[in-house]
């Protein structure tokens, strides 16, 4: 929302509307404003903490002010914490509103929703497990209305295709905030037994411990992009003639692993892949790397055992899961020719697959100290002439469907290319690595 444009505002303005008219028949209701008032403060703060420490949001407060309150009263609790949580992205205040009109809007059809179905009666008998069926439906009343904005604002602000744009969302949010209903309907019913208020905010410590775990696991996964990030910065430090290739790979697997329907998680996890196929040139001598005229067989054979030290350097990284088998096997080929095991068709792992082709694409897009890039029509040309013996061909078309959606820039990705006249394309050790067919792109 950095650059929000104008459709996008307007919906916006839309959901604010909404959320008003959910809050307008407050003056007409009589709840208890002390409950609202302790839900708001107490929510409010929970957001503060678990803002700061990068775990979401506080569900379980939100639910039970869903659980215990009339639908108009339910929805002002989400209020003061989405207005005054920290946003760490611009436009703050705009991002601020639509998060307050989104909880809002949320909160209120959960609460609709729970009473409707006598929910308020089952919470203060307490009469378990029939409280489970109207929370449950609340529950996922709650998770649909945020999954339907959501994706809305994807579609509108960030330009995501519409029919990606609410793909797994729901699916992807259903289980966090059932456990956080669950947590949300044992406040609700220990408000209302004898124990009374104090003793329904003990349920949040649980949260609480769940919380640092999963800001642990973050400040975790934090480090490790940050090791690869430095491992790809060598790379590039050590071959400078490919510099960028890595990250534009990366950008062209998660555009196959989007084109082929995979979910959020594994598109990140072929993005990784992309990233660090080639960190194994770490292990091979810089002369190799840098050599000008063509490798020996010795060489050659040198070269071809990258995949093999990109792999030990990664198989350590839990999080990678089948990027370090992409790394690996990212110069296999569909007929066996490939390296380092020369495995045939389905044996090769698809992440491996999607890597092939999108390595290839970019070696022959970019512009490089020793060659000219070919344009991507004729790359993509290239590509499916070499799909079903070295390419597998659904991650061509899945390439090629994306490049036709999204385009390509292709990138100069060392000095001085200006002035190399387009037919100067000398055989360098880089070619051999990223060869097409049986030549060099």
């Amino acid at each position: 929302m950095d650059a929000v444009p104008a459709r996008a505002r307007a919906y916006v303005a839309a959901v604010v509307l909404a959320a008003l008219l959910c809050l307008r028949p407050l003056p007409h209701i009589h709840p208890s404003w002390w409950a609202v008032l302790l839900l708001a403060g107490l929510y409010a703060g929970s957001e503060l903490v678990a803002r700061s420490r990068l775990v979401g949001t506080c569900y379980p407060v939100l639910l039970a002010g869903a659980f215990l309150l009339p639908p108009p009263a339910a929805a002002l609790v989400a209020l003061p914490g989405a207005l005054l949580s920290p946003v760490a992205q611009r436009p703050s205040a705009l991002r601020r509103v639509w998060r307050a009109a989104q909880l809002t809007l949320a909160v209120w059809a959960a609460a609709r929703v729970h009473r409707e179905l006598g929910g308020r009666d089952a919470v203060v008998a307490p009469d378990f497990p029939y409280a489970l069926v109207p929370a449950g439906a609340a529950v996922l009343a709650f998770c649909l209305v945020l999954t339907l904005l959501d994706g809305g604002i994807l579609a509108l602000a960030d330009r995501v295709p519409v029919r990606r744009a609410w793909r797994g969302l729901f699916s992807r949010s259903l289980a966090p905030i059932a456990v956080h209903g669950l947590a949300g309907l044992m406040m609700a019913v220990l408000w209302r037994s004898p124990y009374g208020p104090v003793t329904a905010m003990l349920v949040l410590l649980p949260m609480c411990v769940a919380w640092w775990a999963f800001a642990q696991y973050h400040r975790e996964r934090a480090a490790y992009q940050a090791t690869i990030r430095a491992l790809v910065q060598a790379v590039d430090i050590k071959d400078g003639y490919t510099r960028g290739h890595s990250e534009r790979v990366g950008q062209a697997s998660m555009m196959i692993a989007r084109e082929l329907g995979m979910d959020d998680e594994r598109v990140e996890t072929l993005r990784f892949a992309g990233i660090l196929h080639d960190v194994g040139k770490l292990g091979v001598p810089t002369r190799l790397l840098r050599k000008d005229g063509p490798l020996t067989p010795e060489e050659r054979r040198v070269i071809e055992l990258h995949p093999e030290y990109g792999h030990e350097i990664v198989r350590g990284i839990r999080f990678l899961g089948e990027a370090r088998a992409a790394v690996l096997h990212h110069h296999e080929r569909l007929d066996g020719s490939g390296y380092p095991y020369g495995l045939v068709g389905d044996r090769i792992p698809e992440s491996a697959r999607v890597v092939a082709v999108a390595d290839a694409f970019d070696a022959m897009t970019s512009t490089r100290s020793y060659r000219r890039a070919r344009p991507v029509a004729v790359a993509v040309e290239e590509l499916q002439r070499c799909a079903g013996a070295q390419f597998d061909p659904r991650m061509v078309r899945a390439l090629v469907r994306s490049l036709g959606r999204h385009g390509w820039r292709p990138a100069v990705t060392a000095d001085d290319t200006a002035a190399l006249p387009a037919d100067v394309i000398p055989a360098r050790g880089e070619d051999a690595r990223n060869s097409v067919g049986k030549g060099a792109p």
